[in-house]
């Protein structure tokens, strides 16, 4: 296995010489973070911001069953499963499962996994990527033949069903179909690995067969929707310029047609693992539809020889909103959806405090001093005291287009706290800990994510071993960089170690 390499003279170039626009706050303890890890902090060529996200894998045998924009490839996995030096029988945790890559290379190569997610499109993407091994290939080339001569008569009326927020997703046929074939799906006669992993095939087909792409923190529309069609006629008779938008794809795609191609490409793929040569050491995978908070808690001490993991950045980014299409095709209601924007970590301006939430449920374990030592070793950080006391200044001064920033940034680091405590309390001696995220700023401030966190992870007991950070810098948004100018902020893997 190849090891990381690092470009160590330029790391003076991703280090932040102010945090705060104008000098409007104080920066003092977040310089003293940037002056007490920058000799850890390491820009490395071996990665980049296509390893830590999904466009490594979108043409990758398995990895490629679903287009999760937020996952990372295979081969940062391989490396940092290497670089802790796991070996079969081992126990890794991804926290944030997400679509299941840590696990399924774990299961590769022989090496147990335990996670958690709370989206319930993690559960049927870890399901069928996990059964890789075990479909009957036959059954399935029978089901694809099947749906090849299956059509859609022209009196079925009924339609997909959708939220406000999916109103008019797509066009009129592929709303039909959509629904024909899944009341097909649940009643045929195939496997239920066969029907999940169909499941899956048309999961990863929504989005090219509408009007809409996921674009950062909500859906984006295409011009050609009903939808942005119906808003601008409203607009003009008021006399109001038209919605800004834009051509999402040239062509939206026919659903049927998208079905049985990624129905095909999956089979593919499966063909190709099962008549490899290479055999695989069998390994558990063990995962659980739930807050990774609350199932942390009741594990037991010292199992996990390490975690590699990438939770929801800090950055605004709502995963109920931009994987809506998603998730009303799995069944969820909008007041489902709500629940489940509260229910990830926060990271929206809609997050609500978890805080008594997690008391109450320390206590029921009890736990309640466990819960009293963590909520304490995060108030007398003072870093992030400092980012607090800037954002609420920020607020103050009318920096902040939005007064739920400050409340997702203190859930943040808050619920991030308890994850980082109980990670080590289970982890073995010697167990190392990956996280990648990215750094953020809000109204002029520079929130170093990546420094922050290693601080808080010293406090619960870990050594930091490592900074990785990405050649590429990532920019600001360019209200920031109109009001506050540029500054270029860090993607970091974060390496820490239980001594």
């Amino acid at each position: 296995m190849e090891q990381l390499s690092f470009l160590n003279p330029s790391s003076q170039d991703y280090l932040i010489e102010q945090f705060s626009s104008d000098a409007l706050c104080n920066d003092i303890e977040r310089k003293m973070l940037e002056s007490r890890y920058a000799p850890l902090l390491e820009v490395t060529d071996r990665f980049d911001r296509r390893s830590v996200s999904y466009q490594l894998s979108k043409n990758e045998i398995l990895h490629s069953w679903l287009k999760y924009k937020e996952g990372f490839s295979a081969d940062l996995v391989q490396l940092l499963l290497h670089e802790m030096g796991a070996h079969p029988g081992d126990l890794v945790m991804d926290p944030f499962m997400g679509s299941g890559t840590t696990a399924l290379v774990c299961q590769m190569q022989g090496i147990n996994s335990i996670g958690y997610d709370v989206m319930p499109i993690a559960d049927v993407s870890l399901k069928a990527k996990a059964a890789c091994m075990e479909y009957d290939l036959p059954e399935l080339r029978a089901m694809l033949e099947e749906l090849k001569s299956l059509h859609m008569p022209d009196s079925y009326s009924l339609k997909t069903p959708c939220i406000p927020i999916t109103q008019d997703a797509y066009p009129e046929y592929n709303e039909r179909y959509l629904q024909f074939i899944e009341d097909w799906r649940i009643h045929c006669i195939y496997s239920e690995n066969a029907k999940n992993l169909l499941r899956l095939c048309i999961l990863n087909s929504l989005e090219p067969c509408s009007y809409t792409v996921k674009s950062g923190q909500y859906l984006g529309w295409d011009s050609r929707s009903p939808k942005v069609i119906h808003a601008n006629e409203l607009r003009a008779a008021k006399g109001k310029k038209p919605l800004s938008a834009k051509t999402v794809r040239s062509n939206i795609l026919d659903s049927r047609d998208t079905v049985l191609l990624e129905l095909s490409h999956v089979i593919h793929d499966l063909e190709v693992i099962q008549h490899s040569s290479q055999t695989h050491e069998k390994a558990q995978i063990t995962y659980k539809q739930n807050s990774v908070l609350f199932e942390l808690p009741r594990l037991p001490d010292n199992i996990l020889k390490g975690v590699i993991t990438s939770p929801p950045y800090c950055n605004r980014y709502d995963y109920t909103r931009t994987y809506a299409l998603e998730l009303v095709y799995l069944g969820l209601d909008n007041d489902s959806i709500k629940q489940l924007r509260q229910d990830l970590l926060s990271c929206t301006v809609e997050s609500r405090s978890k805080l008594e939430q997690l008391k109450r449920f320390y206590t029921e374990i009890g736990q309640i001093d466990r819960f009293h030592t963590i909520h304490q070793a995060l108030c007398s950080n003072p870093a992030f005291c400092e980012v607090l006391d800037a954002l609420h200044k920020r607020e103050q001064h009318g920096d902040l287009n939005n007064s739920g920033i400050v409340r997702m940034v203190e859930g943040y680091f808050t619920e991030l706290a308890f994850i980082y405590a109980e990670l080590f309390r289970i982890c073995q001696k010697g167990a190392m800990v990956a996280f990648v995220n990215d750094n953020v700023r809000y109204g002029g401030e520079v929130i170093p994510v990546d420094f922050l966190s290693c601080s808080l992870a010293e406090q619960f007991g870990f050594t930091v071993k490592k900074v990785y950070c990405l050649k590429q810098k990532k920019g600001n948004s360019s209200q920031q960089m109109a009001k506050f100018g540029r500054v270029a902020l860090r993607k970091s893997i974060t390496i820490w170690v239980k001594a």
